[in-house]
């Protein structure tokens, strides 16, 4: 019965094919694109205001080279606060469960920002490795530690990301069962059950956006750092 609980989370396939390929294109289609009209309509509208101000807040305190990150966070974001909330439906497959996906994601821009640091300001990029007034005896052992809590910031990321997705949705459905199964018995705790069912819910949604922004917000403190 356990192992029942963790079926959600296996990639489903169709004649061979991972179904997860379908599942990342599927934020690029239910969004809106923009038009060359003088006019947009309400869901433009509201679209562009939520992108513009999400983006005007991440980057506010980044320097200016850094803003040529705008379209990729900003894409990133709404790429994965889509995924976030389409695997609350019912039927659906959340892939950010996966940590595959999310190191995928992870890695590569972590990578990307330092390698950045190290391109443009090495000595400064290399200072963040020992803090100033540090104590002779204490400097190789604050160098280690600080290169291990630099190599562990991706895998900070992914694992993040996909604990709170995978907690959230085994919690939920851990509750739904205990609900249909105390229907019968006890109708009046399975009300209540419903009713933290429900609550549950309202807060796996704020969750999976909050998840989302945390996720590109670390990203832009560490491009932050090296710009």
């Amino acid at each position: 019965m356990i192992l029942n609980f963790f079926d959600q989370f296996l990639s489903p396939t169709l004649l061979g094919i991972p179904l997860i390929l379908i599942s990342l294109t599927m934020p690029w289609v239910l969004y809106p694109k923009p038009t060359a009209r003088w006019l947009s309509n309400r869901a433009l509208t509201l679209q562009g205001w939520f992108i513009n101000q999400f983006t005007k807040q991440i980057f506010m305190p980044v320097n200016v080279g850094g803003h040529k990150w705008a379209l990729m966070l900003t894409s990133l974001m709404l790429f994965l606060i889509t995924l976030n909330m389409l695997g609350l439906l019912p039927y659906t497959f959340t892939p950010t469960t996966q940590l595959s996906l999310n190191m995928a994601l992870a890695v590569p821009l972590w990578l990307a920002t330092v390698i950045i640091g190290m391109r443009n300001q090495p000595t400064h990029a290399l200072g963040h490795l020992l803090p100033e007034g540090t104590p002779t005896l204490l400097i190789p052992i604050l160098i280690i530690i600080e290169t291990i809590s630099l190599f562990i910031r991706p895998l900070a990321l992914g694992v993040r990301l996909t604990a709170n997705l995978t907690a959230g949705h085994l919690l939920i459905q851990l509750i739904a069962t205990a609900a249909f199964v105390l229907l019968p018995l006890m109708p009046t705790v399975a009300l209540l059950t419903t009713v933290l069912l429900f609550l549950l819910t309202l807060l796996e949604v704020a969750v999976a956006m909050i998840q989302a922004y945390v996720f590109v917000l670390l990203l832009s403190l560490y491009l932050q750092e090296n710009v």
